[in-house]
């Protein structure tokens, strides 16, 4: 089907970003105080031109959509702090990126759409229009820089001679000290060499091996020797922010444009779960493993922050197209204690199977518990699990039948189905229950039903359990627009907290979130994709 696969006081003012109207009356400046790199080397480095000429900065290519920089390039008023609203740049901002000589035609230029800060760092990433081809990305670090440790600086700002050089610069700088978010630098090769205006923004990286690691990014530096600085200025040192610790950051806000990629109107299947090592206790919200239409399984991993539009960091492929999942019925997240959460599938041919624990490398732990080929659970029209008894460590897996009938099957473990209770009598109405999920809306002490009827009605059952339903709450009436909803799931997929949030793939193909879903109904709606 497809494959696709996170100060001291000697420093005196800001790089590019300082750049500010009336500073220059040509295009924005460009380059390290080093040697001209050589034609086509490191050609992740980007030049940024903001505002017309108003400001230049350099960047990293860091996705083939994605350019590393800093945060204060586009600040009002970058002497004042690095702030920036996430969103599209105030100003219009051009990215060259793989022109290392910039009056050549090589490489991409993209306007940048949308900027995506990190709390309480000089980093922002910069959104391109289009992806760059026939560019490496260059890839972030995740290691530490060291005190002593000789990094490669790159960037299109002033030399000691020229105001706007044609040509991106690059120099050896040794690390003089590491604090938590930044590093200091200082020239190394060649002697003296210093950080200028117009290379805010611009990367250190390490070589080895031919290949480059993002460390840090340009932010504030003494600029002596600089063209245009004061000839008493003495100062060359340079303070770097780190991103060597920002890759998961980077792979998340990355992704972004790869999610809406997928081919949903593809997805037939959707569980929910903590499949990558998030929990009810931690910070990242559940993931969701889909089933595609040819046997194709992915698994997305849920985000760390509270970011509705964006709940999915990373994805994996757990299963290839035309894998045995191809005649997977219905699936199930569930929690059968221990270690990540697994999922329960029926078959076209009524056998029933357990994984265990389901992660990014696939599913383990493979148990039956009903054979193939069995006359009864060919008749399971829906599965979901969920917390409906006292068991604080396993799930209980719920099932509607095609003659109406309701059953709950209390504490899955590894061994076989027990516990069967009849929470409805076979009958007419639950023929008409189209989806089922387990979640939790009410705050009761065990998990609620939500049940999308046929003709669109939508209904949540709060706190069923071994005695069965206790109440009902409808929070989308006979003939709503629900009709038209044709997957349905919910989880913690937000804030990791409750009321629960509710996944939609409708049948216009987009899939849709709906946050904090309770017996209110639904408050808001978020367009993940179409």
């Amino acid at each position: 089907m497809f494959s696709r696969r996170p100060r001291t006081a000697w420093m005196t003012g800001l790089l590019a970003a300082a750049v500010t109207t009336g500073a220059l009356t040509a295009a924005p400046a460009q380059a390290v105080e080093g040697a001209a790199a050589e034609d086509g080397s490191h050609a992740f480095t980007a030049r940024l031109d903001i505002g017309s000429g108003t400001r230049g900065c350099s960047g990293a290519l860091v996705d083939k959509q994605w350019v590393l920089t800093a945060a204060s390039c586009f600040a009002d008023d970058p002497a004042k702090g690095a702030g920036v609203t996430e969103g599209a740049p105030k100003w219009k901002t051009t990215a060259t990126i793989g022109r290392t000589d910039l009056n050549g035609s090589a490489g991409t230029v993209a306007d940048v759409v949308e900027l995506v800060p990190h709390e309480g760092r000089d980093v922002v990433l910069a959104k391109l229009a289009k992806p760059v081809t026939g560019i490496t990305p260059v890839a972030v670090a995740t290691t530490a820089p060291a005190k002593g440790e000789r990094l490669k600086v790159a960037g299109y700002g002033r030399t000691h001679t020229e105001w706007v050089p044609d040509k991106l610069h690059t120099a050896a700088f040794t690390v003089d000290s590491v604090q938590a978010s930044s590093v200091g630098l200082t020239g190394a090769d060649p002697a003296g060499a210093t950080v200028c205006k117009g290379d805010t923004g611009g990367p250190a990286f390490r070589e080895s091996a031919g290949r480059a690691e993002l460390v840090a990014v340009n932010s504030t530096s003494g600029q002596a020797g600089c063209v245009g600085t004061d000839p008493s200025e003495t100062r060359r040192g340079a303070v770097d922010t780190r991103v060597d610790d920002l890759s998961t950051w980077v792979q998340k806000v990355s992704y972004r444009t790869e999610f809406p990629k997928a081919p949903w109107k593809y997805a037939e299947h959707i569980a929910s779960g903590y499949f990558t090592g998030g929990s009810a206790g931690g910070k990242r919200h559940m993931d969701m493993i889909v089933r595609w239409v040819d046997g194709e399984v992915t698994l997305y991993q849920g985000a760390d922050d509270k970011n509705s539009r964006h709940p999915f960091a990373a994805e994996y492929r757990i299963a290839a197209p035309n894998s045995v999942f191809k005649h997977a019925k219905q699936i199930t997240g569930a929690s059968f204690g221990g270690g990540s959460d697994g999922l329960v599938v029926r078959w076209v041919d009524g056998e029933l199977t357990q994984y265990t624990h389901v992660d990014r490398k696939g599913f383990h732990g493979e148990k039956k518990l009903a054979p193939a080929k069995n006359k009864t659970w060919t008749y399971a029209k829906q599965i979901t699990a969920g917390r409906y008894t006292a068991n604080a460590q396993r799930d209980d897996l719920l099932v509607t039948w095609a003659d109406g009938e309701v059953s709950l099957y209390a504490d899955l473990n590894t061994n076989a189905l027990r516990g069967e209770k009849t929470l409805k009598k076979p009958n007419k109405t639950w023929t008409y229950a189209t989806q089922v999920t387990a979640g939790e809306f009410t705050g009761k002490k065990t998990a609620d039903l939500l049940v999308r009827w046929v003709d669109g009605e939508t209904t949540i059952y709060p706190g069923v359990d071994g005695g069965g339903f206790h109440g009902e709450v409808r929070i989308k009436p006979a003939k709503s627009v629900w009709s038209k909803a044709t997957v349905v799931n919910a989880g913690a997929f937000v804030a990791n907290e409750r009321p629960n949030d509710v996944l939609v793939r409708w049948s216009d193909n987009s899939l849709r979130l709906y946050p904090g879903v309770d017996a209110a109904g639904t408050h808001g709606e978020v367009r993940l994709t179409g």
